[in-house]
């Protein structure tokens, strides 16, 4: 299947080092993402090769989300996040047979006289385009709450 690449961005008044914690830390990741779903988190870590699997409660309580492997960590600055597969009621897809495998998802982050800019760039599934349009700006306006006013 062929994706669409939407992109998203922000400026947020807090050093990237304070951006990029908030963004990727556990109990901040949780409360951000919650524009997506109030469920979402992740199992793994962000290291560079590693698995991590993004998860969330459907509206009929399933677990279900993305299974994927981070590319790149370049910390401060940015980080490649590739999915390898989708999560169904719990069970992971076999590789390939996900709409999102191998989509990308990547977040860069700039700064310049104590701004910091987010750019999200995700390769995105053409059905969820009109729902994601709407929920990465809310997304990051809550990390942009959570990095300039604490957590």
């Amino acid at each position: 299947m062929s994706h669409v690449k939407m992109t998203f961005s922000i400026d947020i008044n807090s050093p990237k080092q304070r951006v990029w914690d908030t963004m990727l830390g556990e109990k901040t990741y949780r409360q951000w993402t919650s524009a997506f779903s109030p469920s979402s988190y992740f199992e793994g870590d962000w290291n560079e090769g590693s698995r991590i699997r993004f998860l969330g409660k459907d509206e009929n309580g399933h677990l279900c989300g993305m299974s994927s492997r981070i590319v790149a960590n370049r910390k401060f600055e940015f980080i490649g996040i590739e999915h390898l597969s989708g999560i169904d009621n719990g069970a992971e897809s076999a590789p390939g047979e996900s709409a999102w495998a191998g989509a990308r998802e990547d977040y860069h982050f700039s700064e310049a006289n104590g701004v910091t800019t987010v750019r999200i760039e995700q390769d995105m599934v053409p059905e969820y385009q009109a729902m994601f349009q709407e929920m990465w700006p809310n997304a990051l306006a809550q990390l942009k709450a959570l990095a300039e006013n604490g957590s």
